[in-house]
């Protein structure tokens, strides 16, 4: 289960493809969405996860879409929870199908 890439947190797609590109602070963008600074900060910084508010909020702003920040967001739990579960994941079997329908 493990992959190759590792796990990319939201915040460093927000700091690296808006924040720097658009020469502005999280403060700057905290402000924007009407939101404290920390947020903002904590998210850009990979210590805090994407909620619906900010997704929400993310969206409306730079035009994209709240299911944009919050599959990031899942993307990353998922692959954090993969590798964290990866051993008890391999002890729990897998259906058989042709025995399922069968039934």
């Amino acid at each position: 289960m493990s992959s190759i890439l590792p796990p990319v947190h939201p915040g460093e797609i927000l700091r690296e493809e808006y924040l720097i590109p658009y020469h502005m602070s999280a403060g700057a963008l905290a402000k924007k969405l009407n939101v404290p600074r920390t947020r903002i900060e904590r998210l850009a910084n990979g210590q805090t996860a994407v909620t619906t508010d900010t997704a929400l909020r993310l969206a409306k702003f730079f035009r994209t879409s709240p299911e944009f920040w919050m599959n990031l967001q899942a993307s990353y739990d998922l692959k954090i929870d993969a590798a964290a579960l990866e051993k008890d994941l391999m002890g729990i079997p897998e259906i058989d199908l042709e025995y399922a329908l069968a039934s």
